[in-house]
Parts: structure tokens; C-alpha cells; sequence
């Protein structure tokens, strides 16, 4: 006599949430504007030199892209500048902030999840998927632990069948 069980998925019937950060991946080209191309000996950035820059440059180009400025030498660049290249890009640019690439992602993240609606993970179980093929900003994990931590019954870290335990309400 043969008998076949039914294979049960006990990950699916758990009645966890998985939280996967990787969904609120903020859309848009990421494209950085570094000072340092516009130093005068390498060393400083001349007002002159930024000008011309500015009004021959073709801006179009971060036409709803995420840009970050900065400068990526250590040199002389006054606040100023930083301004001006803004006021450039505003009219085009979906979001300009100081920083590197990493810095322009975290405050992308950080936005996006400012915007979630909490109340479907009110009182559930949740598990914040730790793996991804986009690279996360840690600070994107802490942001929504912390957003979460308040309301949800439970969170987890990891993948539903391997999970690190974080937080248990009684």
C-alpha cells in the first residue's frame, strides 16, 4: 500500500509578513556631480570656473534622475558652490542632495519609508527579508525596525525559514 502526505508549506500557514525593503527600492538613476573635475591645480574651485561650468553644461541630462553633489578630493570648495549647482539642477533633477552615492541611496530609502502606510502591519508578525540583489542601506533596516517596532506583535530578521529573532511583544 502506497500512501502520498501532503507536502505542507508550514512557512506560508505561519501567518508571517515578510517585509522585504528591496520593494521600496526608490526609483530613478543615481548620478553624482564631483567638484573635483572643476579645481583649479587640483586644489580649489574658482567662482569663474564655476560659472562657465554652470551655464554650459547641459542639464538636461538629470532630467528626473537622483543627483549627488560633492567633492571627492580633499580641497577648498566654499558653501556657495554647493548652491549654485542646486539651483542648476532643481529645474530637473528628481532629488538633489550633499553626498556620496551611498549617502544619496540612504536618503532615498529614509524618504520612501517616511511615506508607508504602517497600519497593515499593525499587531501582525513580521519578517524584514535580509537578503536582496539591491544593496540595502543599513539604515534602511534600522528605519523600518524602528517604524515597525511600536506596533507590530513580532519582527525577524532573516528569511521565513531561517530567522534571527529581534523583538516579541507579550
Amino acid at each position: 500500500m502506497e500512501t502520498t502526505e501532503e507536502i505542507i508549506n508550514r512557512v506560508d500557514g505561519s501567518g508571517l509578513i515578510t517585509f522585504n525593503l528591496e520593494d521600496y527600492y526608490p526609483k530613478g538613476e543615481r548620478i553624482i556631480i564631483d567638484l573635483k573635475d572643476l579645481l583649479f591645480e587640483g586644489l580649489i574651485l574658482r567662482e569663474k570656473d564655476l560659472r562657465t561650468f554652470i551655464k554650459e553644461h547641459e542639464w538636461t541630462k538629470y532630467q528626473d534622475n537622483n543627483v549627488a553633489i560633492n567633492c571627492s578630493v580633499d580641497a577648498v570648495i566654499p558653501t556657495w558652490a554647493y548652491l549654485l549647482l542646486t539651483i542648476a539642477l532643481q529645474p530637473y533633477a528628481k532629488k538633489i542632495v550633499y553626498g556620496n552615492i551611498e549617502q544619496l541611496e540612504t536618503i532615498l530609502f529614509l524618504e520612501r519609508l517616511s511615506q508607508l502606510d504602517l497600519e497593515p502591519f499593525k499587531d501582525q508578525r513580521i519578517v524584514i527579508k535580509g537578503c536582496s540583489n539591491i544593496k540595502v542601506p543599513e539604515a534602511a533596516y534600522v528605519e523600518i525596525t524602528r517604524l515597525l517596532s511600536p506596533i507590530a506583535k513580532s519582527i525577524m530578521y532573516g528569511e521565513p525559514c531561517s530567522t534571527v529573532p529581534l523583538m516579541k511583544r507579550i
